[in-house]
């Protein structure tokens, strides 16, 4: 493939974006060549302004369940953009649009909307402090949880440990209340409330980690992290930005059999428009103003053209949930696949599914925790997703994302992209 255009409208982007781009991800980095700038979606595709054609399995990062261009959310979208962009003001859409949350989730009575998955994780972090009157918060290492400064941290030596920045502009002052602890080790979060015991305000956890590759977290795991949070009184955030309406139609509450105190939500929320959520029970979110002293706000918050393309798509998978069975089966099609080509050419790799989503990675072993995905051979993946992209295949920039299957990803699709990994990795191998 040419991609002439490409790399010139690249060179013009980094005269005035930093980077060449507004999200550090895209500037591929991880992996060989330049991004693709893309001129335009439709259904399972991107077409990019040097006229490539690829099969897109990010699918916007996660929101298109029902691919590029959904005849029903563009309907929506023009009505609601037909009436204004923005009112700064309710409207009915933000109230069906949560009741549509709040019947599907049960540890939500009410919803609070924001703009961005990081807004939504900052504002459910604020509330739980607010709530119990504490300052410190447990993450794990490897879940991405937006970049609001006390989640950008790093870890340190031995299990558990306060974290320190880990980008310049993050004072220590803030990120000295972040405790860090290892993914599917609950030794790791007792250690982190035996130093810390009666200071934790809560606990945030994906249940289903999208950002250091595909990792879900075991039951046993969670259920454990369940009772620790109970005893010691820390509220139990699940991090559902990325696996919510993805993994079921429940997110991993429709495969967990644990329940948190408290939930965002994100990206599939807006079917691809800009939108967060956080919710809880009725007497948590009684804590956020202005029924409550907990401050937060937002001009933009429920945003009528988002509410109207997130309310569209979330009707749409509730009245046909075997969409995800369906999703499903095809994303365990392709790794099966993709775990044969390998295998084909002696190739270690590893994979996993959970609903629509889908993650592998180049190791010979299974990635419980971060530490396991940093093992992932990540030159193998840069010359594996160079390979794929010359073929037409658009797959994650990082071999710590995450894909996605879209409704409109057809069967002679991902026999298209599977053919292509067993020649990409046959010459990856010569």
């Amino acid at each position: 493939m040419a991609y002439d255009k490409s790399i010139a409208a690249f060179e013009e982007a980094y005269k005035v974006i930093p980077g060449g781009v507004d999200s550090p991800v895209r500037a591929f980095s991880g992996v060989e060549g330049t991004p693709p700038f893309i001129d335009r979606g439709e259904g399972g595709h991107l077409f990019d302004i040097d006229g490539n054609k690829y099969i897109d399995y990010v699918q916007s990062w996660g929101p298109l369940i029902f691919g590029h261009c959904d005849a029903d959310i563009e309907t929506s979208v023009f009505k609601a953009v037909m009436k204004g962009l923005s009112f700064g003001a309710p409207t009915t859409l933000e109230t069906e649009l949560a009741r549509e949350i709040v019947t599907l989730f049960d540890s939500i009575d009410k919803v609070r909307f924001v703009s961005s998955g990081t807004e939504a994780v900052m504002s459910a972090i604020r509330l739980a402090r607010g709530v119990t009157g504490r300052d410190d918060i447990l993450k794990f290492t490897g879940c991405y949880h937006g970049h609001s400064d006390s989640l950008l941290v790093q870890a340190g030596s031995g299990l558990a440990t306060f974290g320190t920045p880990s980008s310049p502009g993050v004072p220590a002052d803030l990120t000295k209340h972040t405790l860090l602890a290892t993914y599917n080790d609950i030794e790791s979060v007792q250690k982190c409330f035996a130093d810390s015991p009666d200071d934790i305000a809560c606990v945030i956890i994906e249940p289903i980690a999208g950002n250091m590759g595909l990792v879900p977290a075991d039951e046993e795991f969670l259920k454990q992290l369940r009772t620790i949070c109970t005893e010691h009184g820390a509220l139990l955030i699940f991090d559902e930005v990325m696996s919510g309406f993805r993994a079921s139609l429940k997110g991993a509450q429709g495969i967990s059999t644990v329940k948190p105190d408290m939930v965002t939500l994100g990206k599939v929320i807006g079917a691809g428009m800009p939108v967060g959520a956080f919710g809880a029970r009725a007497d948590i979110m009684a804590h956020l103003s202005p029924e409550g002293p907990v401050y937060q706000a937002g001009t933009l918050s429920g945003n009528p053209v988002a509410m109207a393309a997130g309310l569209t798509s979330l009707k749409k998978l509730k009245a046909n949930p075997a969409i995800y069975v369906e999703l499903g089966n095809k994303a365990k099609k392709l790794m099966d696949g993709f775990q044969k080509a390998a295998t084909s050419v002696n190739i270690p790799l590893v994979t996993d599914v959970r609903g629509s989503m889908f993650g592998f990675f180049f190791s010979d072993k299974t990635v419980k925790n971060f530490d396991d995905a940093l093992e992932n051979d990540s030159e193998m993946f840069a010359k594996f997703h160079k390979g794929m992209l010359d073929k037409g295949i658009y797959l994650a920039c990082s071999s710590y994302e995450t894909g996605f299957i879209s409704t409109v990803t057809t069967d002679k699709m991902i026999d298209e992209t599977i053919k292509a990994a067993y020649e990409v990795m046959a010459d990856i191998v010569k």
